[in-house]
């Protein structure tokens, strides 16, 4: 019976030779992709609203800006007809345009101030030429009174209206602005114009614009440098004392957040002006004679001592932050090994601090150059910054478009500035604690 139960041969396992299934019968790698796409699906319904909220807030702003920058609709969709007539006209040729380009200007005309868009688009082409506005304003009031039909021809009535439309200059701007893309608001931005001949430079007394521009960078990095040298013994500082006392200065820090940014701003006025209490003090210790009281309003140095206050407080943070997390046996070991204090700050201690001022330097340089109130009330002409202009040019003049050029230029800036910093320092050592 033994023999025969050991001779009868083995009975093997049947062997797959199809795909491997899951419990549910559906092939293994069909079922992981399954999972995995749901996983993918759960994660960015997670992130959803704050994706949501960058592109409202960020992304579509921005690209709404770079578009407003080149956008120039206005000319071609308020006087197609004379666009396309002026097509033809030479305007290097010092010669006035034919009767059709001012027959298509009266019928557009007509129509423009029908539906009022001739003060609009006068509006527009008086950021190019001064005087645009109000001709074509005075000019709509007399042209809606001509009848197409019977009182042709339209060149010398034009000119009767106003002698504007017999100067050649005139069709020429109407004719340099007439496209739908236009690089003129970026040349304006760099004190440069438009004109039939290409790029020209803006007049002597007409060019501020790349003044305030380099303006903005000095006085931005003098900030961030007088924020490094007030802030990084202040965050040593904190950093170094007990629990308690610590705190209570990190409050001390955090207390200008909870005042107003016009109080602080007016209080360094009330301190810094020739009767205030730094020139006072300065007198009363024999520094300075009661005639030579310092001017330090209205001017560069207002500015970075008042934005160096405001924005002190976005320097010390990251740096005590990264502070608070070095080990004190790092300088008593390089203390044990002969070092001096000196050397055992600088070659131990402050290479572990890079990161806290690397961080410091990126949120409080980024600010400054974006800043316009401040420098508003306490610049004065020579302490302005370029969003100064920015902000003139979105609520006073309207011209959004000269606006939206300077903030991309200055957006180029701050992305050239941050791929640099990357590039010397490495962003991945930036840290905010």
């Amino acid at each position: 019976m033994a023999d025969a139960t050991q001779s009868a041969p083995m009975q093997s396992a049947p062997v797959q030779t199809g795909p491997m299934l899951a419990a549910d019968g559906t092939p293994l790698k069909q079922s992981l992709a399954r999972s995995l796409r749901n996983q993918k699906i759960r994660a960015l319904a997670l992130i959803a609203p704050l994706l949501l909220f960058v592109l409202l807030s960020f992304v579509i702003p921005i690209g709404q800006m770079l578009f407003k920058s080149v956008e120039n609709d206005i000319v071609a969709d308020t006087l197609p007809l004379t666009v396309a007539a002026l097509q033809d006209w030479d305007a290097a040729s010092g010669e006035l345009p034919d009767e059709p380009v001012y027959e298509a200007f009266v019928t557009d005309m007509i129509e423009a101030v029908a539906a009022k868009q001739h003060t609009r688009l006068g509006t527009r082409l008086n950021y190019e030429e001064t005087g645009m506005s109000s001709l074509f304003r005075k000019s709509g009031r007399q042209i809606r009174r001509i009848d197409i039909a019977e009182d042709a021809p339209f060149k010398e009535k034009l000119i009767d209206i106003n002698e504007d439309w017999g100067d050649v200059e005139t069709w020429s701007v109407i004719k340099t602005h007439s496209v739908r893309m236009t690089n003129g608001y970026f040349l304006n931005a760099v004190d440069m114009k438009r004109t039939p001949d290409g790029a020209q430079s803006q007049p002597e007394d007409r060019q501020i614009l790349v003044k305030l521009f380099i303006r903005t960078l000095i006085m931005s990095l003098a900030i961030t440098g007088s924020c490094i040298l007030l802030g990084y013994p202040i965050a040593w500082i904190i950093a170094n004392q007990p629990a308690r006392i610590g705190n209570l200065l990190l409050i001390l820090v955090l207390l200008p957040f909870w005042t107003s940014l016009l109080v602080r701003t007016s209080a360094w006025i009330v301190m810094l002006q020739q009767q205030g209490v730094v020139n006072e003090i300065l007198v009363w210790l024999n520094v300075i004679a009661d005639d030579a009281r310092l001017v330090m309003i209205r001017n560069e140095v207002g500015t970075i001592v008042a934005m160096t206050h405001i924005l002190l407080p976005f320097m010390i943070l990251p740096m005590y932050s990264v502070m608070q997390t070095i080990n004190p046996s790092y300088l008593r070991a390089a203390k044990s090994l002969g070092a001096t204090n000196f050397t055992a700050f600088w070659r131990v201690y402050f290479p572990l601090t890079v990161p806290g001022i690397g961080a410091g330097s990126i949120l409080v340089f980024i600010l400054a150059i974006g800043y316009y109130i401040t420098p508003e009330i306490v610049g004065g002409t020579s302490g302005i910054f370029i969003s100064n202009r920015i902000a003139f040019h979105i609520s006073s003049s309207l011209n959004w478009g000269l606006a939206a050029a300077l903030a991309s230029i200055l957006l180029a800036a701050v992305l050239i500035l941050y791929w640099a910093y990357d590039k010397i320092v490495g962003i991945d050592n930036v840290k905010l604690g």
